[in-house]
């Protein structure tokens, strides 16, 4: 009789133990007096309270189970009803925590499963009688469709959440403990799969609804997001949205593109289409994360880009990229460069049609001989248009950048030797005194940009030939702009050709400078004369190897003149023994003073123009011949110095008869009637001004020059083979040489050289040569 008291309170806490929410009254005050008893029986020694088992199970009163599962599955059935449950949740809990503790999980579970499955059967009837089909024009009967769909997938939820929260203690020990078991919320995917969404009517009907408002959407009218967010949400939770919904998208998406692209090609101008391509993109890209599921991202947008782009690219840019260039449409241009490197081989084709752009561009400008006059100002403006290009919309891509230098090198050399000759003539009219470059920091940058231009060339060797006559007339005629700037551009050309290519040229600066110092001792020299005469005598002494070559021209100086040059002679081979000294005449240059009407003038004028005027001393007028007789100077370059005194915007002289050309037979009267604003007037501009005979003479020089090397190249290289096949030796000639040369043109200097026995051919075979010691 002493264990009875302790069977009640057992089955007090079987019944009512709320798994730590309330304890039951009867549990609480039996714990009190085992307290109470314990505390009064140690009171002299405290001892530990121990807990001990129940030494007997209690058993469940009959018909327990079948009792609470009736419960339950009232409750179960009031959720799906949507009504209110008569029992409080705590107890619902409560009581299938007491079925799970005996042992009867498996029984509940098969139970709830067969309860939610056939309300789940049920839901699939008012789909089944729904009078759905789908039409393309009027899609008023899938929205309402959707909506139901929907309607009962929130619901099966809304229940299953709520089924759960009651049978969360099997779910959390029985169905855990049970591999092979859905969760009680995967149950209730599971079976909304099996019985609705499966079902292949409801399926086909789901899914023509979601695709139809797509298509609406992307037509451009106003679709419920919310409502395509929640069923695709749903697909992808039942795992089937990959299967069923996924792949048709894909193919109805293929094939809105498809057709898209082809009709818009068609309409529209690049510009117009490649903004519509980005709208798409982002209209799909939108559409991701709104409501379609992450994973369809990467296929939907490469179909996208597939076929608005990958199909059309060359169609694109053939239809449209040379005028975005002509017009430099920055926005568009930068916009076809990222759509375009989205695209597999995307940025291969621009790269193509971009070189192509930029050699038919080129070859235009360098190819017209009308155009020689603006050659080099329009490459200078076309080399910036590219690079702002390339900056701006191409995002500096090494590939763009790279691609620019080899096609601009192509072009330009298309035209031998004539640009080479243009840059020079550039580069000399802006280091030119009285050039329109405001300041230094303008001027050094052109140089910069001429630099880059000049790196293209493959015959440097020409602009060296027309520079350095160019670099003689500014120098010797005291025309060059600046000393720094002559010099920046000097240390330019050393650090792109080398040492050798500028030697020459800074040897005419030196000797420049040593003529300064020459001048000087002269001047000192002339001042201990008893004689110094009128006139002011400064001579450059120039090196022959350094400067270009110039005809010597026998004129008649005037005894003054003629006496000054023996004074300097005797002067600077008295210090310098050995040397020669040959005058040259055509840079000569002088200042004369002249007395009109007006007042007094000086003119600044050539040495050949000078000679004509100091004939006026002596007479008024002369004729043609008159002059040329008392001048000697040569028959075109005395024309060219009359016309420059009688036809110009300064005339000194009035010709006779009146024109613009010089004719034999012409008359010269001296002009004392001549006004003009300035005091110092120069007339000898005449000096700078290129002939065509120095212009034809300076390239011969180049392509002689060219034939020595050539020849030297030659025999160099036959004297380290000794022998060597035809094909060998031109291969390594061309290694060699820097200027574009002919194969035609080697064989001839090879046959040159045959014919000057520097080498001969092999008896055996004539393509092999052998060096002759």
């Amino acid at each position: 009789m002493a264990d009875e008291p302790q069977k009640k309170p057992h089955l007090s806490a079987l019944v009512g133990h709320t798994n730590g929410l309330t304890k039951p009254a009867s549990l609480a005050a039996t714990a009190g007096r085992a307290a109470g008893g314990g505390a009064g029986g140690a009171a002299a020694s405290s001892k530990k309270l121990v807990i001990k088992n129940f030494r007997e199970r209690p058993k469940l009163p009959d018909n327990y189970t079948h009792d609470t599962w009736q419960k339950l599955h009232e409750a179960v059935g009031a959720i799906q009803s949507s009504i209110s449950i008569k029992y409080n949740l705590e107890e619902l809990y409560q009581a299938v925590e007491n079925l799970c503790s005996y042992k009867v999980s498996a029984t509940l579970y098969k139970q709830l499963r067969q309860v939610c499955e056939e309300h789940v059967k049920a839901q699939i009837l008012q789909f089944r009688e729904y009078p759905f089909v789908v039409h393309r024009r009027d899609s008023l009967d899938s929205v309402l469709f959707l909506k139901k769909i929907n309607k009962c997938w929130q619901d099966h939820c809304r229940q299953m959440i709520m089924i759960r929260s009651i049978f969360l203690f099997l779910d959390r020990t029985y169905v855990l403990q049970n591999s092979m078991l859905p969760s009680i919320w995967d149950m209730g995917l599971e079976l909304f799969r099996n019985h609705i969404i499966s079902d292949k009517q409801v399926q086909t009907k789901t899914i023509d609804g979601i695709l139809l408002l797509i298509e609406r959407e992307r037509n451009g009218e106003a679709v419920d997001r919310s409502l395509l967010r929640s069923l695709l949400s749903m697909l992808s939770d039942l795992q089937v949205y990959k299967e069923s919904f996924e792949q048709r998208f894909l193919e109805e998406t293929n094939c809105l593109y498809a057709a898209e692209g082809q009709r818009l090609m068609q309409e529209r101008e690049v510009p117009e289409y490649l903004h519509h391509v980005n709208k798409r993109l982002e209209e799909e890209g939108d559409r991701v994360i709104t409501y379609l599921d992450h994973s369809t991202q990467k296929p939907l947008i490469a179909c996208v880009e597939k076929q608005l782009l990958g199909e059309h690219l060359s169609a694109i840019l053939q239809k449209g990229l040379d005028n975005l260039l002509d017009e430099n449409r920055i926005s568009d241009l930068t916009q076809t460069y990222q759509l375009f490197s989205r695209v597999k081989g995307g940025q291969q084709i621009l790269l193509q049609h971009w070189s192509e752009y930029i050699k038919n561009f080129g070859t235009t400008i360098v190819v017209n001989p009308e155009k020689d006059k603006d050659m080099v100002q329009e490459l200078l403006d076309f080399k910036d248009k590219v690079d702002h290009i390339i900056e701006v919309c191409f995002q500096k891509n090494e590939k763009f950048i790279n691609l620019m230098k080899e096609s601009f090198e192509t072009f330009i050399n298309k035209r031998p030797n004539k640009p080479a000759e243009l840059i020079a003539k550039y580069v000399d009219s802006k280091l030119r005194a009285g050039n329109k470059e405001a300041t230094d920091e303008e001027l050094e940058r052109i140089l910069d940009k001429i630099m880059i231009i000049f790196r293209f060339i493959h015959g440097k060797d020409v602009f060296e030939a027309f520079y350095k006559k160019d670099l003689a007339k500014r120098l010797l005629v005291g025309k060059s702009a600046s000393v720094d700037a002559e010099k920046s551009m000097l240390s330019k050309l050393k650090h792109e050709c080398g040492a050798a290519f500028t030697s020459k040229l800074e040897g005419m600066f030196k000797d420049m400078e040593l003529s300064k110092d020459v001048m000087v001792q002269f001047k000192q020299y002339m001042q201990n004369q008893s004689d110094p005469g009128n006139i002011d005598l400064t001579v450059n002494i120039l090196t022959m190897g350094y400067w270009p070559t110039y005809t010597p021209m026998e004129v008649h100086l005037n005894s003054e003149m003629i006496k000054l040059q023996e004074v300097f002679k005797t002067f600077y081979l008295g210090k310098h023994s050995g040397r020669k000294l040959q005058w040259q005449t055509t840079l000569g240059h002088a200042v004369l003073k002249a007395e009109f009407k007006e007042g007094k003038k000086e003119f600044q004028v050539s040495l050949f123009q000078t000679l004509v005027l100091l004939m006026f001393n002596e007479g008024d007028e002369f004729s043609f011949e008159e002059i040329k007789m008392a001048t000697g100077v040569e028959d075109s370059e005395l024309r060219r110095t009359l016309q420059s005194l009688a036809c110009g915007k300064a005339r000194v002289l009035i010709k006779n008869p009146k024109g613009k050309d010089v004719e034999d037979g012409d008359k010269f009267i001296f002009n004392g009637d001549f006004k003009h604003k300035l005091f110092r007037i120069k007339i000898n501009q005449i000096q700078m001004k290129e002939t065509v005979e120095e212009q034809v003479s300076t390239t011969e020089r180049v392509f002689q020059d060219r034939q020595y090397q050539i020849d030297a190249a030659i025999v160099r290289i036959m004297k380290m083979r000794k022998t060597l096949g035809h094909n060998l030796l031109v291969s390594e000639l061309y290694n060699q040489l820097k200027f574009p040369v002919k194969p035609g043109d080697l064989k001839k200097r090879i046959e040159s050289l045959i014919d000057r026995d520097y080498m001969e051919r092999d008896k055996d075979n004539p393509n092999q040569y052998h060096y002759v010691a």
